[in-house]
């Protein structure tokens, strides 16, 4: 492969956080059924995500510490060892210590219900190989005979958890990266890089097809193992935007469309490709600076990391709050992602700002679900929404400590015949001007410290 070619490729991805895909690459389906489930999906606005593997052991970034490529970032802050190859070969053996007897599936579902959540993405595999599934297609699984794990109940985590969440309503969308660090179809020894790895093949598909189309063939077993035994499936959310492009192909129409005779609702997010497969385009640790007019996701992470890392810093409910108004102002979903510990618990930082989140959309929820975008979307301090005849503003507060004046002037110069706030029964007087709603709070709503944010019911 050309230093060229190579140089483009790695260009999908800087330091582990994707690109993503403009307008103009979206294709919308054709399937009526498939428009039935985007529209679906925008009503969701809130998932929860989990990067979870072996690699929560060491607090690492998952698995980008084994592309050497991706060394002088990934490997940044690693002390266990510096020799990239050793490096690799302890990396792939963290299946041998990998135990999490903790594991809490139903608790984990308890809390993603409570914290207001619709809908899991979990990774099923990373681009290390590990399996997070009872797969056939290789021992590098939890439930391998080399994982410690493989005795417990719980051993087919994706199965106990796909359907703890279920159970509570939650609809289930499958990470898979199409990449597979593990399999000797992709990094295959003795090719012509040698141990210099970077994330894509070790080889030139075209000069070596039969090898490719082992590896086509093995990836399209894996999907179809998850899109046929684990229940309901409502999105394959497809990582490692750079397989699938110029020599890389593998051919996921193929599998899609048999996915889709076993679950024929089934949403692709095809990260990065665009084309008839990526759905929806998923902006990674970034929300766009303008609506966009297509179906989104912004996957940003609770902490700084989408692993589990030691001591990680967790944004505040304030913080995860306001993003999430951002994101759904601008007419995207927001899957908020958290790490869980190597023990098979959620971190207790964690559980206090999913609580804190849920409380929040328990009393405020009805101006995030099921909208859509609404001028002047977001603007200042304001953001907007829309269901039906009904446009909810919503008027942010920066800190605790932020002045909260009496009277606020909302940009908004439709006219509007009603005008009251989500979660209080307070009156208060308001007036149409030229430059909006001039509205004087009560004075229940101006003493102490402020809101994460006013929100307005206009009718």
């Amino acid at each position: 492969m050309s230093d060229g070619m190579e140089e483009k490729q790695q260009q999908v991805i800087d330091h582990g956080v994707h690109n993503y895909s403009a307008e103009k690459e979206w294709v919308k389906p054709e399937d009526p059924l498939l428009l039935e489930r985007l529209e679906w999906f925008q009503d969701q606005k809130l998932g929860i995500m989990m990067h979870w593997g072996p690699y929560s052991q060491l607090g690492v970034v998952e698995s980008w510490a084994l592309s050497d490529h991706d060394a002088d970032w990934s490997r940044d802050g690693i002390d266990w060892e510096e020799d990239g190859e050793e490096l690799k070969r302890q990396y792939f053996d963290l299946n041998k210590t990998f135990n999490p007897i903790r594991f809490q599936p139903e608790i984990w579902a308890d809390l993603a219900a409570e914290g207001g959540f619709k809908y899991f993405i979990f990774t099923t595999k990373h681009h290390d190989g590990f399996c997070m599934w009872d797969t056939h297609t290789t021992d590098y699984r939890v439930t391998g005979p080399d994982t410690p794990f493989h005795m417990h109940k719980y051993a087919d985590i994706c199965k106990h958890l796909f359907d703890a969440f279920r159970d509570k309503g939650l609809a289930i969308a499958t990470y898979f990266s199409k990449a597979d660090w593990n399999t000797p179809y992709y990094w295959a020894s003795g090719m012509e890089r040698g141990r210099d790895m970077w994330r894509g093949p070790s080889y030139d598909p075209t000069e070596y097809p039969w090898l490719w189309n082992q590896f086509v063939s093995f990836t399209h077993e894996q999907i179809m193992e998850l899109m046929s035994k684990y229940g309901r499936i409502d999105v394959l959310w497809l990582d490692a935007g750079w397989v699938g492009k110029r020599k890389q192909d593998i051919r996921l129409g193929e599998v899609v469309e048999k996915a889709r005779e076993e679950q024929p609702w089934l949403i692709t997010a095809d990260r990065t490709v665009g084309g008839p497969y990526e759905n929806y385009v998923t902006p990674e640790q970034t929300i766009p600076e303008h609506p966009l007019s297509v179906p989104w996701e912004s996957c940003i992470t609770m902490g700084t990391s989408f692993s589990f890392r030691y001591e990680d810093k967790y944004k505040s409910t304030r913080q995860i709050v306001h993003t999430l108004i951002e994101v759904v102002s601008k007419g995207g979903n927001l899957a908020l992602n958290v790490g869980p510990q190597p023990d098979g618990r959620l971190p207790e930082g964690a559980i206090t700002r999913i609580k804190e989140l849920g409380a929040w959309m328990n009393v405020y929820g009805e101006a995030i679900y099921g909208t859509r975008i609404c001028a002047p979307y977001f603007k200042d301090n304001f953001a907007f929404t829309r269901k039906d005849d009904i446009v909810y503003c919503f008027y942010l507060y920066p800190s605790d400590d932020t002045h909260v004046d009496e009277e606020v002037v909302i940009p908004y110069t439709e006219n509007v015949n009603n005008l009251n706030m989500v979660g209080s029964e307070d009156k208060f007087n308001y007036t149409q001007t030229e430059a909006g709603l001039s509205i004087k709070l009560p004075e229940t709503e101006t003493g102490g410290k402020a809101p994460i944010a006013h929100v307005f019911r206009l009718k």
